[in-house]
């Protein structure tokens, strides 16, 4: 069996290191994101637009990487290469939905109402919650994690159909107003999408095994077993 070099392991050791960073960053997205919500801070906008950036650089650094990296490593390793391909994807489609909303908050007018900023606060705080525990999970090759993530994803869905709802139904706010809230709510029903890939994605590395395309049923079912 042919020794494995220096380099080799530094390659996935950079890129696996970057995946966890990256974890952190998206989390502090959303955390600046909800702070942004409650007290529209200046600091808080720029954080949102920093993490963006970085998981964008993120993002480059790893796609310029992976190919050679792929290359000249074991079997094991080229599946958790893959792994922190697809993880930084979701990644900085997140630093895009959390920064999207933060722009559309800053020029909505009139300002958003209480019950429209209480759901969409709520959303950012499950957001910063299912990031923090996919961190934990990449880290810890964590199962248990990986379960809670796809349980909890339905948690956002709930807020962004209260959100449409009451927007479809009322006819006392602007069409205008509405419409950028309902965008907001999508954004963050989006976002909640590519975490759950994440812990789709952890299941497989852990477990070599893909839950993408199990039924519904046998994902509830597994998920009520793990409680």
């Amino acid at each position: 069996m042919r020794r494995k070099t220096v380099q080799e392991l530094e390659s996935t050791k950079e890129m696996t290191g970057l995946v966890q960073q990256a974890c952190l960053v998206a989390k502090d997205a959303a955390f600046n994101l909800r702070d942004f919500l409650e007290n529209s801070s200046n600091m808080a906008f720029i954080a949102v637009k920093d993490c963006e950036k970085e998981l964008d650089r993120a993002e480059r650094k790893i796609d310029d990487g992976i190919t050679r990296a792929i290359t000249q490593v074991t079997e094991v390793e080229a599946r958790e290469l893959l792994a922190c391909l697809k993880f930084i994807i979701d990644l900085e489609r997140i630093g895009d939905l959390t920064w999207s909303v933060t722009q559309r908050l800053q020029r909505l007018t009139p300002k958003i109402l209480r019950d429209d900023r209480r759901d969409l606060i709520a959303m950012a705080d499950i957001l910063e919650r299912m990031l923090e525990v996919v961190h934990k999970g990449f880290v810890n090759r964590d199962l248990e994690s990986a379960n809670w993530i796809l349980k909890t994803d339905s948690q956002i869905d709930q807020v962004c159909r209260a959100v449409f709802q009451r927007h479809l139904e009322s006819k006392d706010r602007r069409r205008d107003y509405s419409t950028n809230l309902l965008l907001m709510a999508q954004a963050f029903e989006r976002a909640g999408d590519h975490a759950k890939n994440l812990g789709e994605e952890l299941v497989h590395l852990v477990e070599g095994r893909s839950v993408r395309h199990e039924p519904k049923r046998s994902k509830a079912s597994r998920a009520a077993q793990d409680t």
